[in-house]
């Protein structure tokens, strides 16, 4: 089968794999019919992810069909169109068990923090991802649902991960009726979140960027007002003069390891890999959220030694709230907020590319060329 392929920092290219097979009872194997290039697939792309070997088939978002099933699945048949969680798990471990599914204790030799997740490196279990013709799916009777007939393919794959981690993000900023909230990054996570937060009753929401086509996006997706970062000095002098001066009920950090507004901390982490990534993003949430506010972190972040000011959050008795999104937890009410015509995931992606093309996608999505913000990705096959 062909499958994009890592061959080291930025470079990526389609190889010819052997397909996946059958190594568990409750496996199966999906045609993948749809993926997409998410954010922090480029924190993998750039080199800042550790143990991401040469060869390992990058993508976590992703929707097929079921070609083979292993002897103990009795919840899908051959031929059904599922969408597939980002997370791997087991569904029957003490995590599992609180619908903490991101953090399963079965998935992943390096458990103790994160579960396993689909082509995100061996610190995520080294499982091969959906940017690709087939993929192996385990624990197939937990992950994977059947899509609803009257839910399109591009609105499932959103639910994959994107979309579902912004609504994550959201729920983790307690939202409370006329909350105002920021959200750093308006990329797809950041869209997702800035919409989800009406849905939970914000008053005001404000998306911060430095690209002018992203925050463009965010009005018209999340008719939220907009910050261009690079516009000011100082970005939590205008987070503070945007609330009296108080802050933001609730910050919501959907960048991660990659914000580069500070030139010490890009090069500490991006460059010299001294940090898991550049903390700036988390810096400026801590400090433009108001006394006793609540800052939620979406944004992908390396296990590495971050300088967060941590002693700033105690001080101003913030509440922080993080993870890697439990996606199927977030599934039944987005379910109904598209059934309902409240969200529209879907029209998020910008770009649609051939498999054979991947290498162009990531370069274009990574250089943020031609109005890019979510690019899906269309296998060869079917």
């Amino acid at each position: 089968m062909k499958a994009m392929t890592y061959r080291g920092p930025y470079k990526v290219r389609v190889e010819e794999k052997p397909d996946p097979r059958i190594e568990h009872p409750h496996d199966a194997i999906v045609r993948v019919t749809l993926a997409a290039i998410c954010g922090s697939d480029l924190h993998l792309y750039h080199g800042m992810m550790p143990d991401t070997r040469i060869g390992h088939t990058f993508g976590h978002e992703f929707i097929g069909v079921v070609e083979q099933l292993g002897g103990a699945v009795t919840n899908l048949a051959v031929g059904d169109r599922v969408m597939v969680p980002f997370n791997i798990f087991c569904g029957s471990c003490y995590f599992c068990a609180r619908a903490l599914y991101s953090n399963c204790h079965n998935v992943n030799a390096n458990a103790t923090a994160v579960g396993g997740i689909y082509g995100y490196s061996h610190t995520a279990g080294g499982y091969d991802g959906g940017q690709a013709e087939r993929v192996r799916v385990p624990f197939a009777d937990v992950g994977p649902t059947v899509i609803p007939d009257w839910m399109s393919d591009e609105d499932a794959l959103m639910l994959t991960d994107a979309y579902s981690t912004g609504y994550f993000g959201a729920q983790l900023g307690s939202i409370v009726e006329g909350d105002t909230v920021m959200v750093l990054g308006a990329g797809p996570v950041g869209l997702a979140a800035a919409q989800s937060a009406w849905l939970m009753g914000a008053g005001r929401v404000i998306s911060f960027d430095h690209l002018d086509y992203r925050l463009a996006k965010a009005r018209e997706f999340a008719h939220a007002e907009t910050v261009n970062i690079s516009e000011h000095r100082d970005v939590v002098v205008e987070m503070k003069r945007m609330t009296d001066y108080l802050g933001a009920d609730v910050v919501i950090d959907a960048v991660g390891a990659e914000a580069d507004g500070n030139v010490t901390q890009h090069v500490t982490s991006a460059k010299l890999k001294l940090q898991g990534g550049s903390p700036v993003a988390l810096n400026w949430a801590i400090d433009g959220a108001r006394k006793g506010g609540r800052v939620s972190v979406i944004g992908a972040y390396g296990p590495l030694f971050s300088a967060v000011k941590f002693g700033d959050a105690l001080n101003k008795g913030l509440t922080l709230r993080m993870n890697q999104a439990p996606v199927k937890r977030q599934w039944p009410r987005l379910f109904e907020h598209i059934r309902a015509g409240y969200i529209s995931p879907s029209d998020m992606i910008t770009h649609r590319i051939p498999l054979d093309h991947i290498a162009e996608g990531y370069h274009m999505f990574s250089s943020k060329l031609d109005d890019c913000v979510k690019t899906v990705v269309v296998p060869s096959e079917g």
